[in-house]
């Protein structure tokens, strides 16, 4: 069986590297029973090289088995919040828009600021937020960045980009692909999967819980986790990621009290 091979000609600096990092750091975490990771088989500065992996049908056991696993993965940790994977010290990206790296020691700070105010401004340029939208999202920013969210969880190996795309059903189980991986809170990538859908989701969810129970009140903070992605989208996937991105931000807020 061939290999997948995804090129690009004039990537951005590091793009496919950036992403073999990444691989290689959740790779990591296989050992201690985390999610199996595609291998990488070369990668150069416009290329890389994977190991291809059959399909499967998706199903129950797979799924709660890949939520089991997911929890091992994210509590192989970070040294920080928004740390790139170890070792890596370039540019890390989700899809093909570029990603700060952190070193903080709270989760809010370091979301607020570098994985949604970041991409307002090209949202808005874009024309895929509309301008009176921007006050709410910036007000949710605000009370995540003031620490209404945080809590004692240490930070977690992310994958990053956790949408059903990224997750391949195996013979052998699931495998992922793509990430965009970094230091975050375990609850984001179980939002991306619930934000984009994902089959026998409730079984994922029930694996996980099972290994590493969740905080009381995590499905209500569901659209906090969804700020990212959604503000990701909202750069280049039309308006209606914008209008999810301030309806999400309105649910944030009210999650605080406010309106």
């Amino acid at each position: 069986m061939r290999d997948v091979v995804k090129e690009r000609e004039g990537a951005p600096p590091r793009f496919f590297q950036a992403e073999a990092a990444g691989l290689r750091w959740l790779r990591d975490a296989e050992a201690r029973g985390g999610v199996r990771i595609a291998r990488v088989r070369e990668v150069t500065a416009t290329r890389i090289r994977l190991e291809r992996i059959p399909s499967a049908p998706a199903d129950r056991a797979s799924a709660r088995a890949f939520g089991a696993a997911l929890a091992e993965t994210h509590a192989a940790g970070a040294t920080a919040f928004g740390a790139p994977p170890a070792g890596w010290e370039g540019p890390i990206y989700i899809g093909r828009l570029p990603q700060a790296s952190a070193a903080e020691a709270r989760w809010g700070a370091f979301y607020a600021r570098d994985r949604v105010e970041a991409f307002l401004r090209p949202a808005v340029d874009a024309g895929n937020l509309a301008a009176e939208h921007v006050p709410i999202v910036e007000r949710a920013c605000a009370v995540i960045a003031e620490g209404a969210f945080d809590d004692d969880d240490p930070p977690a190996r992310l994958h990053g980009d956790l949408w059903n795309g990224n997750v391949l059903f195996s013979p052998d189980g699931v495998v992922l692909i793509d990430p965009a991986a970094h230091g975050g809170h375990r609850e984001t990538d179980l939002a991306m999967l619930e934000l984009f859908g994902f089959p026998y989701l409730e079984e994922v969810v029930e694996g996980y819980r099972i290994t590493h129970p969740l905080r009381d009140g995590w499905v209500q903070r569901i659209p906090v986790h969804q700020l990212h992605p959604l503000a990701v989208h909202a750069v280049g996937h039309g308006p209606a990621y914008g209008a999810a991105l301030a309806d999400a931000a309105r649910r944030t807020v009210a999650l605080c009290g406010g309106s």
